[in-house]
């Protein structure tokens, strides 16, 4: 009878291999057909088992890979967790159970994956190692995405940049600008820098600082800024939900002029509108009201010896 395994398990030397051939071919030569044939077909039914087996527990696996990414899924739609991260979290989920899937339906055929897992850790450490700013950015898209402090459509300023946020993804926040220009920022910048986020709360505070020349009565100046304040009905009060009422107020006395402060509460979505507005009723109403605006000057005195 001859003895495959030493064809599998004895390296042979390249300097001896027609010596080994030529045993070999020797045992051939002198073993019976039909044993030849028989031990070939033990081998090839064992083998065969062992690619049913494996292929068993390939398609069992990957049948509880599904189940599990459909309980993870169903348990991140209870919790209400965000689209993009719950998507992140079940594809790393589905690629690391699939990896270990096919190194164990390997191993169920009889093929060594010590040397298979080893390269896969090596391959690993070298793909995080060239991607290291793009894991950073992974982890800073998971950290935004999971504390929110902004989503879509709010208006912030990051980085140098403001704009309205129009795609927050795993990597990377896009802005478009006022003049409609597409920023984008990556998310481990934006992650562990400063965001001024403009539209988070409902309300906003609007000030206005009002110069005026010295002599200015300081009753009718308050008087006609306060009802500048109180004739647009989107500025609140109290009454209507704001922090604080309307308010005007003396606030500095400057070289060439002195400073009035106005301020008001609005929605977010009237910020701006509204800002743009009590500016023309300012400039306006004074003027009517008697009210000055300051020039910058200097008084000159001349003394004669």
């Amino acid at each position: 009878m001859i003895d495959f395994s030493l064809l599998q398990t004895q390296p042979i030397d390249s300097l001896n291999i027609q010596e080994e051939l030529a045993v070999v071919a020797e045992k051939l030569s002198t073993t019976p057909v039909t044993v030849l044939v028989s031990e070939l077909l033990d081998k090839a039914v064992a083998f065969g088992l062992k690619v049913l087996a494996a292929l068993a527990i390939y398609l069992i696996g990957a049948w509880a890979i599904r189940k599990i990414k459909g309980v993870v899924g169903r348990i991140f739609e209870r919790k209400k967790t965000d689209a993009a991260i719950a998507s992140f979290v079940q594809s790393i989920i589905s690629i690391a159970l699939t990896v270990i899937l096919i190194i164990i339906t390997i191993g169920a055929v009889g093929i060594d994956t010590t040397s298979i897992a080893a390269l896969l850790a090596g391959g690993g450490m070298a793909i995080g190692m060239a991607l290291n700013g793009t894991v950073q950015n992974f982890a800073g898209g998971i950290m935004i995405i999971a504390f929110k402090p902004f989503k879509a459509g709010d208006y912030i300023q990051a980085q140098g940049y403001e704009g309205t946020v129009s795609e927050v993804n795993i990597v990377s926040t896009k802005l478009t600008t006022v003049d409609n220009r597409s920023i984008i920022i990556p998310n481990g910048a934006l992650s562990n820098g400063t965001v001024n986020n403009f539209s988070q709360n409902q309300l906003r505070r609007l000030d206005w600082t009002v110069n005026v020349e010295y002599g200015t009565s300081i009753d009718d100046t308050k008087k006609v800024l306060m009802d500048i304040l109180k004739s647009d009905i989107r500025i609140l009060n109290s009454a209507k939900g704001a922090p604080a009422d309307p308010f005007v107020a003396l606030s500095t006395l400057s070289d060439s002029c002195i400073k009035f402060v106005m301020r008001g509460w609005v929605h977010a979505a009237d910020y701006w509108d509204v800002n743009f507005e009590i500016n023309e009723k300012i400039y306006n109403e004074l003027p009517k009201n008697g009210i000055k605006f300051p020039f910058p000057q200097m008084d000159v005195h001349v003394h004669q010896d």
